[in-house]
Protein backbone atom coordinates (compact mmCIF):
# COMPACT_ATOMS: atom_id res chain seq x y z
CA UNK A 1 0.00 0.00 0.00
CA UNK A 2 1.39 3.38 -1.15
CA UNK A 3 1.63 6.13 1.45
CA UNK A 4 -1.44 8.19 -0.66
CA UNK A 5 -3.84 4.96 -0.48
CA UNK A 6 -2.63 4.99 3.01
CA UNK A 7 -3.36 8.65 3.48
CA UNK A 8 -6.92 7.63 1.97
CA UNK A 9 -7.73 4.95 4.21
CA UNK A 10 -6.81 6.73 7.38
CA UNK A 11 -9.50 10.00 6.22
CA UNK A 12 -12.04 6.98 5.42
CA UNK A 13 -12.02 5.84 9.21
CA UNK A 14 -11.84 9.55 9.88
CA UNK A 15 -15.09 9.63 8.24
CA UNK A 16 -16.02 6.79 10.18
CA UNK A 17 -15.22 7.94 13.49
CA UNK A 18 -16.85 11.14 13.22
CA UNK A 19 -20.16 9.32 11.91
CA UNK A 20 -20.85 7.60 15.10
CA UNK A 21 -19.76 10.81 16.90
CA UNK A 22 -22.67 12.16 14.71
CA UNK A 23 -24.85 9.31 15.36
CA UNK A 24 -24.20 9.92 19.40
CA UNK A 25 -24.54 13.43 19.57
CA UNK A 26 -28.02 12.98 17.97
CA UNK A 27 -28.82 10.51 20.60
CA UNK A 28 -27.79 13.06 23.16
CA UNK A 29 -29.94 15.85 21.55
CA UNK A 30 -32.80 13.30 21.77
CA UNK A 31 -31.78 12.47 25.41
CA UNK A 32 -32.15 16.36 25.98
CA UNK A 33 -35.51 16.85 24.50
CA UNK A 34 -37.12 13.81 26.68
CA UNK A 35 -35.68 15.21 29.63
CA UNK A 36 -37.03 18.52 29.12
CA UNK A 37 -40.45 17.46 28.01
CA UNK A 38 -40.20 15.07 31.21
CA UNK A 39 -39.05 18.05 33.63
CA UNK A 40 -41.91 20.74 32.06
CA UNK A 41 -44.74 17.67 33.10
CA UNK A 42 -43.17 17.18 36.16
CA UNK A 43 -43.57 21.19 37.12
CA UNK A 44 -47.03 20.68 35.57
CA UNK A 45 -48.00 18.41 38.17
CA UNK A 46 -50.41 19.66 41.47
CA UNK A 47 -48.25 19.74 44.71
CA UNK A 48 -50.19 17.76 47.82
CA UNK A 49 -48.58 17.39 50.80
CA UNK A 50 -47.30 14.42 52.07
CA UNK A 51 -48.84 12.89 48.77
CA UNK A 52 -46.74 11.26 45.95
CA UNK A 53 -46.73 14.49 43.52
CA UNK A 54 -44.58 16.39 45.83
CA UNK A 55 -41.48 14.32 44.48
CA UNK A 56 -42.73 14.57 40.65
CA UNK A 57 -42.26 18.27 41.41
CA UNK A 58 -38.77 17.83 41.19
CA UNK A 59 -37.13 17.66 37.80
CA UNK A 60 -35.61 14.63 36.64
CA UNK A 61 -32.13 13.65 37.30
CA UNK A 62 -30.94 13.42 33.68
CA UNK A 63 -32.38 17.46 33.34
CA UNK A 64 -29.13 19.34 33.85
CA UNK A 65 -28.05 21.91 31.30
CA UNK A 66 -25.46 20.59 29.16
CA UNK A 67 -24.64 17.10 31.57
CA UNK A 68 -21.21 15.78 30.81
CA UNK A 69 -21.72 12.30 32.80
CA UNK A 70 -24.11 10.29 29.84
CA UNK A 71 -23.19 7.74 28.01
CA UNK A 72 -23.62 9.40 24.60
CA UNK A 73 -22.00 12.36 25.24
CA UNK A 74 -18.70 10.58 26.34
CA UNK A 75 -18.66 8.37 23.23
CA UNK A 76 -19.56 11.61 21.19
CA UNK A 77 -16.14 13.07 22.33
CA UNK A 78 -13.96 10.56 22.13
CA UNK A 79 -14.93 9.92 18.70
CA UNK A 80 -14.75 12.87 17.89
CA UNK A 81 -11.27 13.75 19.45
CA UNK A 82 -10.54 10.28 17.43
CA UNK A 83 -11.42 11.45 14.00
CA UNK A 84 -9.58 14.21 14.41
CA UNK A 85 -6.93 12.66 15.04
CA UNK A 86 -6.91 9.80 12.27
CA UNK A 87 -7.83 12.79 9.76
CA UNK A 88 -4.83 15.00 11.21
CA UNK A 89 -2.71 11.84 10.21
CA UNK A 90 -4.57 11.90 6.79
CA UNK A 91 -3.14 15.09 6.27
CA UNK A 92 0.05 14.84 7.17
CA UNK A 93 0.33 11.18 4.73
CA UNK A 94 -1.09 13.58 2.21
CA UNK A 95 1.73 16.13 2.07
CA UNK A 96 4.32 13.26 2.70
CA UNK A 97 3.02 11.32 -0.76
CA UNK A 98 2.82 14.71 -2.95
CA UNK A 99 6.03 15.76 -1.56
CA UNK A 100 4.71 19.55 -0.37
CA UNK A 101 1.87 21.16 1.98
CA UNK A 102 -1.61 19.79 1.57
CA UNK A 103 -3.02 22.63 0.45
CA UNK A 104 -3.14 22.74 -3.48
CA UNK A 105 -6.20 21.37 -4.79
CA UNK A 106 -10.17 21.58 -3.57
CA UNK A 107 -9.51 17.77 -2.38
CA UNK A 108 -6.40 18.74 0.35
CA UNK A 109 -8.51 22.11 0.91
CA UNK A 110 -12.05 20.17 1.97
CA UNK A 111 -9.97 17.67 4.33
CA UNK A 112 -7.87 20.53 6.05
CA UNK A 113 -10.72 22.75 6.58
CA UNK A 114 -12.55 19.63 8.29
CA UNK A 115 -9.37 19.52 10.50
CA UNK A 116 -9.81 23.07 11.33
CA UNK A 117 -13.87 22.78 11.72
CA UNK A 118 -13.34 19.61 13.85
CA UNK A 119 -10.41 21.38 16.08
CA UNK A 120 -12.47 24.71 16.58
CA UNK A 121 -15.31 22.63 17.59
CA UNK A 122 -13.40 20.64 20.19
CA UNK A 123 -12.05 24.27 21.92
CA UNK A 124 -15.71 25.17 22.17
CA UNK A 125 -17.40 21.68 23.42
CA UNK A 126 -14.21 22.13 26.59
CA UNK A 127 -16.10 24.21 28.95
CA UNK A 128 -19.80 22.78 28.11
CA UNK A 129 -20.67 20.19 25.55
CA UNK A 130 -23.74 21.59 23.56
CA UNK A 131 -25.19 18.43 21.58
CA UNK A 132 -26.81 20.84 18.60
CA UNK A 133 -23.51 22.15 17.40
CA UNK A 134 -21.75 18.77 17.69
CA UNK A 135 -24.84 17.38 15.48
CA UNK A 136 -24.27 20.37 13.13
CA UNK A 137 -20.00 20.15 12.74
CA UNK A 138 -19.90 16.38 12.44
CA UNK A 139 -22.42 15.79 10.22
CA UNK A 140 -20.92 18.93 7.59
CA UNK A 141 -17.47 17.10 8.58
CA UNK A 142 -19.02 13.25 7.31
CA UNK A 143 -20.75 15.08 4.22
CA UNK A 144 -17.48 17.37 3.13
CA UNK A 145 -15.13 14.16 3.93
CA UNK A 146 -17.11 12.21 1.53
CA UNK A 147 -17.38 14.30 -0.38
CA UNK A 148 -14.02 15.06 -1.36
CA UNK A 149 -13.18 11.48 -1.29
CA UNK A 150 -15.80 10.41 -3.89
CA UNK A 151 -15.99 13.46 -5.82
CA UNK A 152 -12.99 15.83 -5.25
CA UNK A 153 -9.74 13.58 -4.84
CA UNK A 154 -7.28 13.51 -7.18
CA UNK A 155 -3.91 11.85 -7.55
CA UNK A 156 -1.02 13.50 -4.80
CA UNK A 157 0.88 14.87 -7.31
CA UNK A 158 3.50 18.04 -7.23
CA UNK A 159 1.81 21.51 -8.12
CA UNK A 160 2.24 23.51 -11.38
CA UNK A 161 5.42 26.27 -11.12
CA UNK A 162 2.53 29.03 -10.29
CA UNK A 163 1.69 26.78 -6.96
CA UNK A 164 5.41 26.36 -5.76
CA UNK A 165 5.58 29.11 -3.30
CA UNK A 166 5.49 29.33 0.12
CA UNK A 167 2.49 31.62 -0.02
CA UNK A 168 0.38 28.73 -1.11
CA UNK A 169 0.88 27.58 2.91
CA UNK A 170 0.08 31.10 4.43
CA UNK A 171 -2.52 31.92 2.10
CA UNK A 172 -4.20 28.85 1.75
CA UNK A 173 -3.08 27.17 5.17
CA UNK A 174 -4.86 31.33 6.49
CA UNK A 175 -8.31 30.44 4.30
CA UNK A 176 -8.72 27.13 5.16
CA UNK A 177 -8.18 27.91 9.11
CA UNK A 178 -11.04 31.06 8.39
CA UNK A 179 -13.39 28.16 6.66
CA UNK A 180 -12.99 26.33 9.86
CA UNK A 181 -13.62 28.32 12.47
CA UNK A 182 -16.08 30.01 10.21
CA UNK A 183 -18.27 27.04 10.22
CA UNK A 184 -18.76 26.37 13.88
CA UNK A 185 -19.44 29.96 14.10
CA UNK A 186 -22.39 29.46 11.32
CA UNK A 187 -23.42 26.45 13.77
CA UNK A 188 -23.53 28.35 16.69
CA UNK A 189 -25.76 31.23 15.07
CA UNK A 190 -28.41 28.42 13.56
CA UNK A 191 -28.71 27.54 17.63
CA UNK A 192 -28.64 31.50 18.82
CA UNK A 193 -32.19 31.97 16.12
CA UNK A 194 -33.79 28.61 17.16
CA UNK A 195 -33.13 29.42 20.89
CA UNK A 196 -34.02 33.08 20.45
CA UNK A 197 -37.62 31.76 18.83
CA UNK A 198 -38.49 29.29 21.38
CA UNK A 199 -37.90 32.15 24.19
CA UNK A 200 -39.92 34.64 22.77
CA UNK A 201 -42.45 32.35 20.89
CA UNK A 202 -41.85 33.48 17.59
CA UNK A 203 -42.57 30.67 14.87
CA UNK A 204 -44.01 30.97 11.63
CA UNK A 205 -45.86 27.53 12.12
CA UNK A 206 -48.06 28.98 14.80
CA UNK A 207 -50.08 31.21 12.61
CA UNK A 208 -52.12 29.91 9.20
CA UNK A 209 -50.26 30.57 5.40
CA UNK A 210 -51.68 32.79 2.89
CA UNK A 211 -50.27 30.08 0.88
CA UNK A 212 -49.59 26.56 1.47
CA UNK A 213 -50.86 26.03 4.37
CA UNK A 214 -51.45 22.03 4.31
CA UNK A 215 -47.52 22.15 4.71
CA UNK A 216 -47.57 24.02 7.64
CA UNK A 217 -49.78 21.49 9.18
CA UNK A 218 -47.95 18.84 8.34
CA UNK A 219 -44.89 20.48 9.81
CA UNK A 220 -46.63 22.18 12.59
CA UNK A 221 -45.64 18.94 15.23
CA UNK A 222 -42.22 20.24 15.02
CA UNK A 223 -42.47 24.00 15.58
CA UNK A 224 -39.80 25.45 17.59
CA UNK A 225 -42.23 26.24 20.00
CA UNK A 226 -42.77 22.63 20.08
CA UNK A 227 -42.24 19.72 22.34
CA UNK A 228 -39.71 18.32 19.20
CA UNK A 229 -37.14 21.24 20.55
CA UNK A 230 -37.43 21.29 24.22
CA UNK A 231 -33.71 20.33 24.41
CA UNK A 232 -33.14 24.25 23.75
CA UNK A 233 -34.03 24.72 26.94
CA UNK A 234 -31.13 22.77 27.95
CA UNK A 235 -28.17 25.37 26.02
CA UNK A 236 -26.90 28.95 26.70
CA UNK A 237 -29.46 31.85 26.85
CA UNK A 238 -29.76 33.56 22.88
CA UNK A 239 -27.84 36.33 23.89
CA UNK A 240 -24.68 33.82 25.46
CA UNK A 241 -24.68 32.22 21.91
CA UNK A 242 -24.92 35.04 20.37
CA UNK A 243 -21.80 36.54 23.05
CA UNK A 244 -20.11 33.35 21.69
CA UNK A 245 -20.66 33.59 17.58
CA UNK A 246 -19.73 37.48 18.10
CA UNK A 247 -16.41 36.25 19.08
CA UNK A 248 -15.68 33.54 16.62
CA UNK A 249 -16.72 35.63 13.62
CA UNK A 250 -13.99 38.22 15.32
CA UNK A 251 -11.55 35.52 14.88
CA UNK A 252 -12.58 34.75 11.60
CA UNK A 253 -12.75 38.03 10.01
CA UNK A 254 -9.35 38.75 11.03
CA UNK A 255 -8.46 35.68 9.05
CA UNK A 256 -10.11 36.24 6.08
CA UNK A 257 -8.50 39.69 6.12
CA UNK A 258 -5.48 38.32 6.60
CA UNK A 259 -6.52 35.89 3.20
CA UNK A 260 -7.50 39.10 1.14
CA UNK A 261 -3.94 40.60 2.04
CA UNK A 262 -1.80 37.52 1.63
CA UNK A 263 -3.72 36.76 -1.63
CA UNK A 264 -3.01 40.18 -3.29
CA UNK A 265 0.71 40.21 -2.37
CA UNK A 266 1.23 36.56 -4.14
CA UNK A 267 -0.86 37.85 -6.81
CA UNK A 268 1.57 40.91 -7.86
CA UNK A 269 4.08 38.09 -6.98
CA UNK A 270 2.53 35.81 -9.77
CA UNK A 271 1.02 38.05 -12.40
CA UNK A 272 2.19 41.42 -11.77
CA UNK A 273 -0.66 42.97 -10.26
CA UNK A 274 -2.09 42.91 -6.77
CA UNK A 275 -6.02 42.68 -8.16
CA UNK A 276 -7.54 41.57 -10.85
CA UNK A 277 -11.21 40.61 -10.46
CA UNK A 278 -10.79 37.22 -10.51
CA UNK A 279 -13.87 35.36 -10.09
CA UNK A 280 -12.06 33.45 -6.45
CA UNK A 281 -10.98 37.33 -5.84
CA UNK A 282 -14.51 38.67 -5.84
CA UNK A 283 -15.97 36.43 -4.21
CA UNK A 284 -13.15 36.23 -1.23
CA UNK A 285 -14.31 40.02 -1.35
CA UNK A 286 -17.82 39.82 -0.85
CA UNK A 287 -17.61 36.97 1.98
CA UNK A 288 -15.08 39.60 3.60
CA UNK A 289 -17.76 42.77 2.92
CA UNK A 290 -20.87 40.75 4.27
CA UNK A 291 -18.76 39.64 7.57
CA UNK A 292 -17.65 43.67 8.13
CA UNK A 293 -21.28 44.35 8.13
CA UNK A 294 -22.09 41.43 10.50
CA UNK A 295 -19.43 42.73 12.91
CA UNK A 296 -19.81 46.63 12.32
CA UNK A 297 -23.80 46.15 12.74
CA UNK A 298 -23.03 44.31 15.75
CA UNK A 299 -20.95 47.17 17.21
CA UNK A 300 -21.52 50.25 16.22
CA UNK A 301 -25.53 50.08 14.89
CA UNK A 302 -26.84 47.89 17.73
CA UNK A 303 -27.73 45.23 15.71
CA UNK A 304 -28.70 41.86 17.55
CA UNK A 305 -30.58 38.53 17.07
CA UNK A 306 -32.08 37.46 13.95
CA UNK A 307 -30.97 40.97 11.84
CA UNK A 308 -27.41 40.47 12.68
CA UNK A 309 -27.72 36.56 12.26
CA UNK A 310 -29.16 36.88 8.48
CA UNK A 311 -25.93 38.28 7.79
CA UNK A 312 -24.02 35.46 9.43
CA UNK A 313 -26.11 33.16 6.55
CA UNK A 314 -25.50 34.87 3.90
CA UNK A 315 -21.79 35.24 4.62
CA UNK A 316 -21.20 31.63 5.00
CA UNK A 317 -23.42 30.91 2.20
CA UNK A 318 -21.19 32.89 -0.15
CA UNK A 319 -18.15 31.43 1.71
CA UNK A 320 -19.67 27.89 0.27
CA UNK A 321 -20.40 29.62 -3.09
CA UNK A 322 -16.53 31.01 -3.50
CA UNK A 323 -15.73 27.44 -2.97
CA UNK A 324 -18.02 24.91 -4.62
CA UNK A 325 -19.44 27.22 -7.74
CA UNK A 326 -16.16 29.38 -8.64
CA UNK A 327 -13.91 26.37 -8.03
CA UNK A 328 -15.58 24.03 -10.26
CA UNK A 329 -17.85 26.21 -13.14
CA UNK A 330 -16.03 29.97 -13.63
CA UNK A 331 -12.47 29.56 -15.01
CA UNK A 332 -10.09 32.27 -13.60
CA UNK A 333 -7.00 32.14 -12.49
CA UNK A 334 -7.77 30.41 -9.16
CA UNK A 335 -8.76 27.38 -10.98
CA UNK A 336 -6.65 24.85 -9.52
CA UNK A 337 -9.65 21.91 -8.33
CA UNK A 338 -7.49 19.71 -10.02
CA UNK A 339 -10.92 17.25 -11.24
Amino acid sequence: MSVAELSDLFVWSAATALTIALIAYSVDLARLTEAAQAARAAAREPVTVGGPSVAAATAPSGVTGGARGTRATGIARSTLVLGTLLLLVGIVLRGVAAGRSPTANMYEFTILGTFCALVALLVMQRRRPIAFVGVVVSGIAVLALVLALNTLHVQADAVQPALQRYWLVIHVGVAIIATGISTVAFATTVLQVLRDARDTGRSRLERPWSRLDGVRQAFHGARVTGPSFAWLEQVPDARRLEASSFRQHAVGFVLWTLTLIGGAIWAEEAWGRYWGWDPKEVGTFVAWVVYAAYLHARTTRGWAGRRAAYLVFVAYGVVLANFTVVNLYIPGNHSYSGL
